[in-house]
């Protein structure tokens, strides 16, 4: 509900808790003051114009203060006559809030704290609504850190079971491996020995047979190649010598 109000000369629209300045009131701060020329009351799509004012209808305001406006500048200015005027103003002010509107009995500040109070009442369900949610939501999260928690260790108890084997295993191997090669060492010392000594005395008696055969062949070879090592044929015993006793 709103309501058009006429003081000091000037229209004002004005509601429930607005707070106007007017023109200067004969009255103190703190006092509640009664407005009587209303010129409109509208109620949603209902509205009562009046002719001038409306009958039955009122409005209650608070004085809040006694207040003073801006500087206003007046300047006179006659060329020619060397006539100027300069005069400053500050207009005296009233400010008040709007504490009801009224017609025929109805009244807008019951209307406006039944609505304060629903909207309280809506408030602080869906903050008792936040609240339930948010519970929920903490006991949800606490369930969940503690699965990882009990995931976590299973993972860790699941990971160290394969390394104390794999460390066991190298143990073993390790213990092992020093005794195979000391027992392995004297035999491979013993079957070495033998067959190193018939090794080395099949070459001793290879060895020259295979030098003169090489020597052999090498000799058969360069004479085949080489023409001018072979031996000469024998003319002499082809053609005989002619004597002086034939002559």
């Amino acid at each position: 509900m709103y309501a058009v109000i006429e003081t000091g000369g000037k229209q004002y629209r004005v509601e429930v808790g607005t707070e106007l300045e007017v023109e200067l009131l004969d009255a103190e701060p703190g006092k509640t003051i009664t407005v009587g020329r209303v010129l409109l009351v509208a109620d949603g799509d209902d509205a009562s114009i009046g002719r001038p004012v409306v009958d039955g209808a009122a409005v209650s305001a608070e004085v809040v203060r006694q207040s003073r406006g801006e500087k206003v500048i007046a300047f006179k200015y006659r060329p020619k006559a060397r006539r100027r005027v300069k005069k400053g103003h500050r207009q005296e002010l009233t400010v008040l809030r709007i504490a009801d509107i009224t017609l025929n009995g109805k009244s807008a500040a019951k209307s406006v704290a039944r609505a304060e109070s629903d909207a309280k009442t809506e408030r602080q369900r869906l903050q008792e609504a936040a609240a339930a949610q948010a519970a929920k939501d903490a006991e949800l999260a606490a369930k969940l850190a503690a699965g990882s928690k009990a995931q976590a260790k299973k993972i860790e108890t699941a990971t160290e079971k394969p390394t104390a084997k794999a460390e066991t295993k190298t143990e073993a191997k390790a213990e092992t491996k020093p005794a195979a090669k000391a027992a392995a060492k004297p035999a491979a010392k013993a079957a070495a020995k033998p067959a190193a000594k018939a090794e080395s005395k099949t070459e001793a008696k290879t060895a020259p047979k295979a030098s003169t055969a090489k020597k052999t062949t090498t000799r058969a070879k360069a004479s085949d190649a080489d023409p001018a090592t072979k031996p000469a044929p024998n003319k002499t015993a082809a053609k005989p010598r002619a004597t002086k006793k034939d002559e």
